[in-house]
């Protein structure tokens, strides 16, 4: 992770990021320790694969805390746009687009909440590099795999 870059999240996404650094921190790292703890009692560690394995599943978590702290430290919250008719797609922004006789519904975010399933596009993806700072009525052509797809942006929120 480079060093002082900002990591935009909605208010939502570090609460989350919070409620799984607390559970690692507070529940799952503590368990692990016992179960390393045990299984050191049982002797001959060269050929323990309960201990082995939970020594990986230690450096495992160790690893996700160490991410999630430096994820919180450089979080930048971001507010969403708030106002119903806002005039630009920004970080944040509720946005319903006109592609292929469809309406979608998205919401602009920063790259670690990002979770197209849930119709949340990361700032920095195609789409989300493309619509920021567009305004409605303005029409966005995107490059995908199966081609370029041409969004008409009808509503900011």
């Amino acid at each position: 992770m480079a060093q002082n870059k900002k990591i935009y999240l909605t208010k939502e996404g570090l609460a989350e990021l919070r409620k799984e650094l607390e559970n690692l921190t507070k529940t799952r790292r503590p368990d692990v320790l016992e179960r390393v703890s045990q299984a050191r009692s049982l002797g001959d560690l060269s050929e323990n694969a309960e201990y082995a394995a939970a020594r990986e599943e230690l450096s495992f978590i160790d690893g996700r805390i160490d991410e999630l702290e430096e994820l919180i430290r450089q979080a930048s919250v971001i507010h969403e746009a708030g106002k119903r008719g806002s005039v630009l797609v920004k970080l944040g922004s509720k946005v319903t687009l006109h592609v292929n006789g469809k309406k979608e519904n998205f919401m602009v975010v920063g790259e670690w909440e990002a979770d197209p399933l849930a119709k949340k596009i990361s700032h920095e993806s195609p789409l989300g590099k493309a619509l920021i700072g567009k305004k409605v009525g303005e029409k966005v052509e995107v490059t995908a795999p199966a081609g370029k797809i041409l969004y008409t942006i009808v509503s900011v929120d």
